[in-house]
């Protein structure tokens, strides 16, 4: 569509996840006509973000030091740790402000079609970790997909051994959602995790 510099940014940014070519040539139009300043501070920021961030070498959520702000943080509840998929999921659950203990992440999920079992996974390292502390409850948190659903059939039963509560989180229908529009698995979803009212 254009060529030179412009096309290469384009493409560039394309290719990031949730990006398509329209939003990647908004993107470029916008970064072409920003002032110089603007765009330093992204660059900077890019470039920092490569040379400082990190995994935490605990729990592998994104960190600047050896350990992440979470596993850092003395005033978190030991005795609970919520197993994610992404760092990203992290962020999502601590905006609830309902967790506060630790956190595991994954780093994916199992995927045979996509060539990743359990060894793929710091799941290795969550059973050493668990092995080595006093948690009491560990939360899997994994997506209410088919991956996400057989990652956490796998967590539970290699937990089994280790004589620790295991829980799921649960889900079901979305609030403001119409039963008519639920697909089968998310309205089972719902009955298996109904409340007393």
């Amino acid at each position: 569509m254009f060529s030179g510099a412009l096309q290469d940014l384009v493409d560039e940014l394309a290719a990031l996840p949730g990006i398509g070519p329209k939003g990647a040539s908004r993107i470029s139009f916008h970064l072409l006509s920003a002032p110089t300043a603007e765009v330093e501070r992204l660059i900077t920021a890019l470039t920092l973000v490569k040379e400082k961030v990190r995994f935490c070498t605990r729990c592998f959520n994104v960190a600047e030091d050896q350990f992440c702000v979470v596993c850092q943080d003395p005033r978190r509840d030991q005795s609970q740790i919520c197993v994610v998929e992404e760092p990203k999921d992290v962020i999502a659950v601590e905006r609830t402000g309902e967790f506060g203990g630790l956190y595991h992440v994954l780093g994916g999920v199992i995927d045979p079609i996509g060539g990743i079992g359990p060894d793929e996974l710091h799941i290795r390292e969550l059973m050493s970790r668990l092995g080595d502390s006093n948690v009491k409850e560990v939360i899997i948190a994994t997506d209410p997909n088919i991956e996400g659903e057989a990652t956490a059939s796998y967590l539970a039963r290699a937990l089994k051994a280790l004589d620790i509560p295991v829980s799921r989180l649960a889900s079901g229908l979305p609030v403001g959602g119409d039963l008519e529009y639920a697909d089968e698995v998310t309205l089972s979803r719902a009955f298996e995790a109904r409340r007393s009212l």
